[in-house]
């Protein structure tokens, strides 16, 4: 076997390695996320004493993972995702520890601090897919990404069935009320810390930026020009608007629909399973369109995804007092977010120069979180005024910005 041949071997040799530690963090990080969303909505509403702040859960959660964003990028790139990735769910345990105690002393400002140090926990989640694409060739690269957005859903939609069970827990052992889930959110990202400490090795993206400095020596040494094959900037411009938008649509309608369902009688039980059937949307069917990414484009499956959430939204706004419709809309919203994520990344990743890649997917995670942010803290007040019908109209003006947006892109020369 040649030496051309060996590196090709080994390279994907530590991309499947890669790929599995990727896998099993997500899935353990994926147990948490439902908890933060369903009972931390619950749990704002408890200590704030009205509904219009049980928003701020997601608010707070994706504020945190904005402000995130950044910093672990650069973490990154100085020292590797592993570096990144563990300091990230390490943040997110000690947030679970707050948010547990803030329940227990009624301390409402203090569950703002423990929710944004959990979100940003999901801020290493959400550069755990760019972590599976240093080393993915680039005809995979969209596969490679959606088997570790996939992943998550096997945590995720598990988290949000174990709510009821979680607080029989934690009143048993004297928990305050609604915070036993977060204890499990504590062990999982403790458990999260390990995986990514041990088995993301070699790292990913240092491996990467060496084999790119020995090409590029290669290249020079050959009296050969150093071409970036980066698409233009607009593209990159577009790909954050597009997952921006469906993130701050989708998390808008998810923060409110368990304060909708209880509100209208629906019991914690149905709440978790309407919140679980949408999460399988969000990560369950990522790898087929992480194939159509690849191969149909990235821009198609984008509007793909502005499809499936206008329809969704339809359900919501038309169904809004049946359970049934809610979930169908929640579901084909989970759906529309993963198309539209999945190949938003890939096209983040390839509309950006080698040199400054880590930080344009950093700043591209940053907007995405700002926009989910944006969009929980303004469904409290919109449910508030216009109900649930008049939250799921406002996220449709957003899925027609998105397709404007691609529209204008595609017919650029």
């Amino acid at each position: 076997m040649t030496a051309p041949s060996r590196a090709v071997d080994e390279r994907a040799r530590v991309q499947r390695r890669t790929v599995a530690a990727l896998v099993a963090g997500q899935v353990l990080g994926g147990l948490g996320f439902g908890a933060t969303v369903s009972m931390g909505s619950l749990l704002f509403a408890e200590l704030s004493g009205t509904p219009a702040l049980s928003g701020m859960a997601s608010t707070m959660s994706t504020l945190g993972a904005a402000l995130a964003a950044i910093p672990l990028a650069r973490i990154a790139q100085r020292a590797g995702r592993r570096s990144s990735l563990s300091t990230g769910a390490s943040l997110a345990a000690v947030g679970a520890t707050i948010t547990v105690v803030a329940a227990g002393l009624q301390a409402l400002p203090l569950l703002f601090v423990g929710i944004a140090l959990i979100g940003m926990g999901n801020a290493a989640n959400l550069q755990a897919r760019f972590a599976a694409t240093d080393l993915a060739l680039p005809r995979h690269r969209g596969r490679d990404l959606s088997i570790v957005v996939w992943s998550t859903t096997i945590g995720a939609v598990i988290g949000p069935n174990l709510l009821e069970s979680g607080e029989r827990l934690g009143v048993a052992v004297g928990l305050p009320h609604l915070s036993g889930p977060f204890v499990l959110t504590l062990a999982t990202q403790v458990a999260a810390v390990i995986v990514y400490l041990i088995f993301l090795r070699p790292d990913p993206l240092v491996l990467a930026n060496r084999l790119r400095e020995m090409d590029a020596t290669t290249e020079r040494a050959a009296g050969r020009e150093i071409v970036d094959t980066a698409l233009p900037r607009r593209f990159f411009v577009f790909a954050v608007i597009a997952v921006s938008a469906s993130h701050a649509t989708m998390v808008a309608i998810m923060a409110m629909t368990p304060v909708h369902l209880t509100e209208h009688g629906e019991s914690l039980t149905l709440v978790g399973i309407t919140i679980s059937l949408h999460v399988a949307g969000m990560f369950a069917l990522s790898p087929v369109f992480g194939v159509l990414a690849d191969r149909l484009g990235r821009i198609q499956t984008i509007l793909i995804g502005q499809g499936l959430l206008a329809l969704g939204l339809v359900a919501t706004a038309l169904g809004a007092a049946d359970h049934f419709w809610v979930t169908v809309g929640l579901a084909l919203i989970g759906l529309g977010w993963s198309a539209a994520t999945i190949a938003g990344s890939a096209l983040v990743t390839e509309s950006t120069p080698l040199a400054v890649r880590t930080r344009n997917q950093g700043r591209n995670d940053l907007v995405m979180s700002l926009a989910g942010a944006a969009g929980g803290a303004l469904a409290g007040p919109v449910l508030a005024v216009s109900g649930y019908p008049g939250l799921s109209i406002a996220g449709g003006v957003l899925v027609a910005t998105v397709i404007f947006a691609s529209l204008t892109v595609r017919n650029r020369r």
